[in-house]
């Protein structure tokens, strides 16, 4: 029988995320860059030494890689089913019973939850927005499975410049649904949502906010969606 295996490893995974500036770490490094241990102490406001056996656990149990370049020590996601399954789970939790204090950190919040990067795909109201869309022009198949259809493979590449070759990498599905936790609704992972990421971003229709994970959409961006997929940036509420 496979369930002990499983519950062993199930629990062996739950224990890893079971501490608060082990989650904290995995939740900062949700924007895909990679970080030093020393940003990361300075982020969850524990000693190095701290964070420092804290990210061996992190690296040892799967979650996180490494890499040393000179002194410094850089860790980052694992991978993409990495960074889905942590926006899976804070998906199912409640909102915080808290709201930010202060002016700044009420800005950032709804700026992440306007739209920011999972990884290496887009999230929030936007990534929502865009799949929503997607799905609703016959692009995307959220009933049969999350997929492409063919139609959306041809508007990714007549439209993105998004060729189908650029869609086959490796044994990541080419669309998967992640369950948004501001949101709670599914939006496009897989390699075309990254693909996409990746083109918004570098057309600058989409740029970054701060050295965080939030994201904006520029108004040159909310023109090309509208006409790529007849989204109203101002009635969605990403203007």
């Amino acid at each position: 029988m496979t369930t002990p295996a499983y519950s062993s490893e199930l629990a062996r995974l739950a224990a890893l995320l079971a501490d608060r500036t082990r989650a904290a770490f995995c939740l900062a490094l949700l924007d895909g860059r990679a970080w030093t241990a020393g940003e990361l102490a300075a982020y969850a406001q524990v000693a190095p030494s701290t964070a420092s056996e804290h990210l061996t656990r992190l690296t040892e149990g799967g979650l996180l890689v490494e890499r040393r370049q000179g002194r410094h020590r850089y860790v980052q996601l694992a991978g993409p089913r990495v960074a889905e399954l942590l926006e899976s789970l804070t998906a199912h939790l409640d909102p915080p019973a808290t709201v930010p204090h202060g002016l700044r950190a009420a800005g950032a919040s709804a700026a992440l939850a306007r739209g920011r990067t999972c990884y290496d795909h887009l999230a929030g109201r936007l990534g929502v927005t865009i799949t929503d869309a997607m799905t609703g022009r016959g692009l995307l198949d959220q009933d049969g499975g999350f997929a492409l259809t063919d139609a959306g493979r041809d508007w990714l590449a007549d439209g993105l410049g998004i060729e189908p070759s650029a869609l086959r990498t490796g044994r990541r599905p080419q669309a998967r649904g992640c369950l948004d936790w501001t949101e709670r609704r599914p939006h496009l992972a897989g390699t075309a949502g990254a693909r996409l990421c990746d083109q918004l971003l570098a057309r600058r229709w989409v740029r970054r906010v701060g050295s965080g994970r939030a994201v904006r959409l520029t108004p040159g961006g909310a023109t090309a969606l509208h006409d790529l997929l007849g989204i109203d940036s101002t009635e969605a509420g990403l203007a």
